[in-house]
C-alpha cells in the first residue's frame, strides 16, 4: 500500500533523511520512534508530500506521486493525517470542521456529511460537543475532532504525527483510547509518536529512527525486549521508564 524507496530529504545544507526504505502493508499499524531531530516527522511527512523528498520514489496504491503529481490530490482524498497541532477552523463549530473537506473535495452532500460526522463525533465520544467552537473544548477533546475530521473523509490510510506531543499529561490517554479502537479496525496506521505503551500495545511492527536512518524495525515484543542495535539499546534505556 505504501512504499518509499531511496527518500533523501534536504533542508538547505541538513541532510535530514539518508536513503530511507519504508514499506507498509494493507492493514498493518506501524509506529515510529525515535529521539527528536531524527527525521520521523519529516518521514511520515514524504507520505502525503507534505514535504517533497529530493531523491527517491513514494509510492502509494501503485501510484508513484513523484513522477505523477495529478494524483497527488486524489491520494491525499484516502489518506488522513492527525499532527501535533490540532488545525481546527476557530471560527467554525466541531461539526462545521468535519464537514467541509467532504463537501468540498469529495462533492459529498451536506446532509451525508453531517450525517457520517455525527457518527465520527460519536465514535470519539464528543458528540455533544457538535454546536461547540474549538475554543470551548480542552486540547485533548480538540485533537479527538481532529481524528473524527480525518475519518470524517472515510480514509483508507491514517498518518498521525506526534498528535499527543502538544497535550497536558492527563489528556494523552483519552486520544490514545481513540487510536487504539481505531486500530482495531483495520485502517492501515502509521504512526510517529513518544507513547511507548501505545508502541507495545498496537504496533505490528516499531521502528526506530537515528540520524535520518532506520536503524532497527522489528515486532513489539522483539524490538522492546532484545533489540539488536547499540543505538536501540541506549534510546531504550533513557525511557525505560515510560516503556
Amino acid at each position: 500500500m505504501i512504499k518509499l524507496e531511496n527518500i533523501h530529504k534536504y533542508f538547505g545544507e541538513l541532510h535530514v533523511l539518508h536513503g530511507v526504505n519504508l514499506e507498509v502493508a494493507e492493514g498493518e499499524k506501524v509506529v515510529i520512534i525515535g529521539p527528536s531531530g531524527s527525521g520521523k516527522s519529516t518521514l511520515i511527512r514524504c507520505i502525503n508530500l507534505l514535504e517533497k523528498p529530493e531523491e527517491g520514489s513514494v509510492v502509494v496504491d501503485e501510484v508513484n506521486l513523484l513522477t505523477t503529481p495529478a494524483a497527488v490530490a486524489k491520494v491525499r482524498q484516502s489518506m488522513g493525517m492527525v499532527f501535533q497541532q490540532f488545525n481546527l477552523y476557530p471560527h467554525m463549530t466541531v461539526l462545521e470542521n468535519l464537514i467541509l473537506a467532504p463537501i468540498k473535495l469529495k462533492g459529498i452532500s451536506k446532509d451525508e456529511a453531517i450525517a457520517s460526522g455525527l457518527l465520527y463525533l460519536d465514535r470519539v465520544g464528543l458528540q455533544d460537543k457538535a454546536n461547540a467552537y474549538p475554543a470551548q473544548l480542552s486540547g485533548g477533546q480538540q485533537q479527538r475532532v481532529a481524528i473524527a475530521r480525518a475519518l470524517n473523509m472515510k480514509p483508507k490510510i491514517m498518518l498521525f504525527d506526534e498528535p499527543t506531543s502538544a497535550l497536558d499529561p492527563e489528556m494523552i490517554q483519552e486520544v490514545l483510547d481513540v487510536m487504539i479502537a481505531l486500530a482495531g479496525e483495520g485502517i492501515t496506521m502509521v504512526v510517529v509518536t513518544h507513547e511507548m505503551g501505545f508502541a507495545r500495545k498496537v504496533a505490528d511492527r516499531v521502528i526506530f529512527m537515528a540520524d535520518g536512518e532506520i536503524i532497527e524495525q522489528n515486532t513489539p515484543e522483539e524490538f522492546f525486549t532484545n533489540p539488536k542495535h547499540n543505538r536501540t539499546r541506549q534510546f531504550l534505556s533513557r525511557i525505560a521508564h515510560a516503556v
